[in-house]
């Protein structure tokens, strides 16, 4: 029984390039491994949202279900927010 399907795939022209740069580099024997190793990325990254969405917001969740007086405004939100990204601005001044 075969374990892999040939298929025929359209991408954009930047696409193909950087494809073929690849395999040309060296650092892949085919387009079909930067394909699969594209895809194992993609699955894995999928996963990992997967997972932070089941466990810590689905916490986050319940523990604001349990007790509402935990939640802010959004325009805290955006304050404080603000005040985050004027940190960083002013530590990567220095």
């Amino acid at each position: 029984m075969r374990t892999t399907k040939q298929l025929s795939i359209t991408l954009p022209n930047t696409m193909a390039d950087a494809l073929r740069e690849r395999v040309a580099s060296g650092a892949y024997a085919s387009e079909s491994e930067v394909v699969r190793d594209g895809l194992r990325a993609l699955f894995a990254r999928d996963e990992a949202v997967e997972t932070w969405l089941r466990t810590e917001v689905t916490a986050a969740y319940d523990e604001l279900r349990a007790d509402p007086s935990q939640a802010i405004s959004s325009e805290q939100m955006r304050s404080h927010l603000a005040e985050l990204h004027a940190q960083r601005l002013s530590e990567s001044d220095t």
